[in-house]
């Protein structure tokens, strides 16, 4: 795969430390995650150490790489929870599944989906 094509990245003057941008480190992030980029090369190409990339990389997949602008893709959906129609005593209330996924992390709650519940489980996730 070509690595030649470059987005426009604005980078800050160097400094003693650099400080990148949280849109910069995530679009670099997303760059080296395609398939077949040279993450050596690509972070060579944008004045960064490679171990910089990787660390980054990590981040991003913890969900830690957040803040400020949303990243491409990840943009909050709305969620409505129902309650199903009375049914008899007899018959068991049907079961919800809640599944979240977070880079490699995934959380499933299974059981009788409620606001409560949903409410504690977006609360904990989106700090």
């Amino acid at each position: 795969m070509d690595t030649n094509f470059q987005p426009v990245i604005e980078r800050r003057p160097r400094g003693k430390y650099r400080q990148h941008s949280l849109e910069f480190k995530r679009t670099l992030v997303e760059m080296a995650m395609q398939p077949g980029v040279s993450v050596a090369r690509l972070a060579r190409e944008h004045g960064v150490n490679a171990n910089q990339v990787f660390s980054w990389r990590k981040l991003y997949e913890a969900g830690q790489l957040v803040g400020g602008a949303a990243a491409p893709g990840s943009e909050l959906l709305p969620v409505v929870v129902t309650t199903p129609a009375q049914q008899p005593e007899a018959e068991p209330a049907p079961a919800g599944i809640i599944t979240l996924e977070i880079g490699r992390v995934r959380l499933r709650i299974e059981g009788q989906a409620n606001a409560a519940t949903l409410a504690q489980v977006l609360d904990r996730v989106l700090r």
